[in-house]
């Protein structure tokens, strides 16, 4: 089965969305999400200029050799641009293989482990009062556990909260937009969110938190302590991700779960994470991990030392990557949860899907494949338009993690 043309379809239903279409001379299509949010460009002209002219003509059904071809052929290897624009090409492979198999992609990496998959959702508010409303709402739609995000009183658009918690477009913002930060306030303030949160709804929903890599070791140590307490689901990207032995200095300190990983490329960047059992959920996922076949190497890896899974699934990832991750999510023995943050109707409109959401559980269904696709004249409707991720700072201007 040869590879006869390779598409980059690039849209914005609301987000940018790069996806990369594979035909073979059998008839038979595939897709794989290629996006790297704020620098979608870039990998079209990786995958245009660099990849595709490497691949017309190869067996599609020799996926690992293909992955391998593209990683140590380039020998720059990893980094977010190279590893985004391998995952688009690995993940419509294995669409054709699982296509070509008549059967779903869970049934070929060796069917299923569970009969659904755990999600997470989103709910913030500009101060705690505005997100306990938002975990309540989450809950009366059924989902069994929430991640909550609050405002910090006297610093402007935290991450995760109010109007702006999305990528700006360039037409609206002409520069990113800039946030600010103050890690004193913040350590403060959070913990009284979940006193008040555990307060209203108990001790049965399972709660998470997002740093965004905010914190020092020390700082993270200390905010995993204060929320002990309160017995979260994790404590995620608490320090900065290429600081992994950050984490034996937090692991002495609290018992708080701890997940990191959405801004891994490879399983390099987990090795030490997981070896030394400092982490509890790794949270890389498929466009950003290179793949399907590099991201359930990790999810093998992870299982030897007891780390369990979180996929990272923001609407910055397009539906055909949630496919995937769920997928492997149905598959992993050491399956934890899925991040699902939901999608704007046009972008599932412009992506059916075969992966269905009931009472907080997420489904890749049983369509042959990975079960998503792209509706190419729809996509046509929505041009790329130039967005960016914003920009932090302290309070001070010194430019900080965002």
């Amino acid at each position: 089965m040869k590879i006869t043309d390779i598409k980059v379809i690039v849209c914005s239903p609301g987000r940018n969305f790069v996806t990369v279409k594979i035909m073979t001379d059998q008839g038979l299509y595939g897709v794989g999400d290629a996006t790297l949010n704020g620098r979608e460009k870039a990998v079209v002209a990786y995958l245009e200029e660099h990849v595709i002219p490497c691949l017309i003509g190869r067996d599609a059904s020799r996926i690992e050799e293909i992955w391998n071809y593209l990683y140590r052929g380039a020998y720059w290897r990893r980094g977010p641009v190279t590893m985004c624009a391998i995952a688009g090409i690995d993940t419509a492979l294995w669409d054709i293989k699982a296509k070509a198999a008549n059967m779903p992609l869970y049934q070929l990496l060796g069917g299923a482990s569970r009969e659904h998959v755990l999600a997470y959702t989103h709910a913030q508010g500009t101060d705690i009062a505005e997100c306990v409303d938002a975990v309540g709402a989450r809950l009366g739609e059924g989902f069994k556990a929430v991640r909550c995000q609050t405002g910090i009183p006297g610093l402007r658009d935290v991450y995760g909260t109010g109007k702006y918690s999305v990528t700006t477009n360039a037409a609206q913002d002409a520069m990113p937009r800039e946030e600010s930060w103050s890690t004193p306030k913040y350590l403060s303030y959070v913990p009284g969110l979940f006193d008040r949160v555990r307060a209203e709804f108990g001790e049965d929903v399972h709660l998470l938190h997002d740093t965004h890599h905010r914190l020092t070791p020390i700082e993270a140590a200390r905010l995993g302590k204060d929320l002990e307490p309160y017995r979260l689901f994790w404590l995620e990207d608490s320090v900065a991700a290429e600081h992994q032995e950050g984490f034996r200095l937090i692991r002495q300190h609290t018992t708080t779960p701890l997940a990191v990983g959405e801004v891994f490329n490879t399983i390099w960047d987990a090795r030490l994470l997981i070896e030394e059992q400092l982490i509890d959920y790794i949270r890389m996922t498929v466009v950003h991990a290179g793949g399907v076949s590099a991201m359930r190497r990790v999810m093998d890896f992870a299982a030897v030392y007891n780390v369990r899974t979180g996929c990272h699934g923001a609407m910055d990832m397009s539906p055909i990557c949630l496919g995937a991750n769920l997928h492997l999510d149905l598959w992993a023995p050491n399956f934890g949860i899925q991040e699902y943050s939901g999608y704007l109707p046009e972008i599932e409109e412009v992506f059916p899907h075969a992966w269905s959401l009931s009472e907080g559980m997420l489904h890749p269904g049983d369509a042959i494949g990975h079960g998503v696709d792209i509706d190419e004249k729809l996509a046509k409707k929505y041009p790329y338009q130039r967005a960016y991720l914003p920009v932090n700072r302290l309070e001070d201007g010194t430019p900080w993690h965002w």
